[in-house]
């Protein structure tokens, strides 16, 4: 399971040194109680359910946008709304694994 996340993220291109560069921001749709057990530093919490009502904002914002979940299902989902609207956005799948990777990339940039 892991090795199949991990051809994932190889598949999509998901360089969050890059990313983070641009000012990417992290989308968290898990639920608030969901997010309030656990989530990224920095990353915002907008419920899957929710995302429509937040695409002019983040079309606005003009960064990149990493979406993450409880298992990557949910995120999966958003990403493919985000990028229906035109947004530039990434699957970062399960939210611990987007945390593995973020919070080391602080310190260098």
């Amino acid at each position: 399971m892991l090795q199949l996340i991990k051809n994932l993220f190889k598949q999509e291109g998901l360089d969050y040194e890059s990313l983070m560069k641009k000012g990417a921001k992290i989308i968290d749709v898990r639920t608030p109680a969901e997010f309030a057990g656990g989530h990224v530093e920095g990353s915002v919490n907008i419920p899957l359910g929710d995302i429509q009502n937040h695409i002019v904002k983040l079309k606005r914002d003009n960064k990149p946008v990493i979406t993450c979940c409880r298992s990557g299902a949910r995120s999966g989902r958003a990403k493919t709304m985000l990028k229906n609207a035109g947004i530039e956005v990434y699957n970062g799948g399960r939210w611990g694994q987007v945390q593995e990777h973020w919070p080391s990339l602080w310190g260098g940039i």
